[in-house]
């Protein structure tokens, strides 16, 4: 399983409250949920009207797949025009499978 995660860093110029904010962040989320199936959501800097930092997380079995998947979403945030994207951070994690339950029955792991 491969995991593609990050975190993107917005500055919303236009937005002079939380809820014009929120209707900016609400069209990026949406439209990114759409296009690209990942869970993403605003993690931080909640009560500035101007910043939001925001987390995206997306599953994979191929890590040059994420990689281009994670990418195209960037630019895909920075395509739509509403918010600028400072500074983004982003981390593919290869995560390998858990023991089989064959080898628990065989007495593999102790009593387990």
């Amino acid at each position: 399983m491969v995991i593609g995660y990050g975190i993107i860093n917005l500055r919303i110029p236009e937005s002079g409250s939380l809820k014009e904010k929120r209707s900016v962040l609400n069209k990026i989320l949406k439209r990114t949920q759409n296009e690209f199936n990942v869970s993403i959501a605003e993690i931080s800097k909640l009560d500035n009207c101007k910043f939001a930092e925001v987390g995206f997380a997306v599953v994979g079995n191929d890590s040059r797949y994420i990689n281009g998947k994670v990418d195209h979403l960037l630019r895909f945030v920075d395509n739509l025009r509403v918010a600028e994207i400072l500074d983004s951070k982003i981390e593919i994690m290869v995560v390998s499978g858990f023991p089989e339950a064959a080898d628990w029955e065989m007495g593999k792991y102790g009593d387990l």
